[in-house]
């Protein structure tokens, strides 16, 4: 029998929705990822290997609104560290700082509390796919605002044609991905 690689494993177990949420985008849907707890062991040990190793390793993981929730709280449960929510404006508590990105229709503004992080930090900044890269670019952006130092982007999917991987490396953010997909 043969063992398929992590990536094809994981492809293999995304769901590609056409036409939503508009005609003509092929949406990468990782819900059936989370939905078979073996799967789901595979996916966040993929992460949790990775950043075991001590030049990776970070002191916190941040996770952007809202699939990033799910895997970035888990790896940083995983890896004994604490996780730190960016969200969509107006929906933090307390004094936040704020990031506001272009989308491909209008904008978005994301934020963070002013105690998330500290100067000197070392987080992850994970989410579920990159494709235009603007979320996770202005997620790095807040942190890197608190002093914090973004040691890698992580993702499940990278989405290449749509520019997103690229932009995120022109910023002078490594990036780590699980699997890519041609076309968006």
């Amino acid at each position: 029998m043969t063992i398929p690689s992590v990536a094809a494993y994981l492809k293999s177990h995304i769901r590609t929705v056409p036409d939503w949420p508009a005609p003509g985008v092929q949406f990468r849907d990782i819900t059936p990822l989370l939905q078979d707890p073996r799967v789901f062991r595979v996916l966040i040990d993929a992460f949790v290997h990775r950043y075991m190793e001590p030049a990776l390793r970070p002191g916190v993981v941040a996770g952007l609104d809202a699939r990033g929730f799910i895997i970035g709280s888990v790896v940083a449960y995983e890896l004994g560290l604490g996780f730190v929510p960016i969200r969509k404006k107006g929906k933090l508590p307390f004094t936040t700082v704020q990031q506001t990105y272009e989308l491909e229709y209008g904008s978005a503004t994301v934020e963070l509390h002013t105690d998330a992080v500290r100067a000197g930090d070392r987080v992850l900044l994970i989410d579920d796919l990159i494709a235009t890269g603007g979320t996770m670019l202005a997620g790095k952006k807040l942190l890197e605002q608190l002093g914090a130092t973004v040691v890698e982007g992580a993702a499940i999917v990278d989405l290449p044609e749509l520019g997103g991987s690229q932009r995120l490396r022109d910023a002078g953010l490594p990036l780590f991905t699980l699997v890519d997909f041609e076309g968006h």
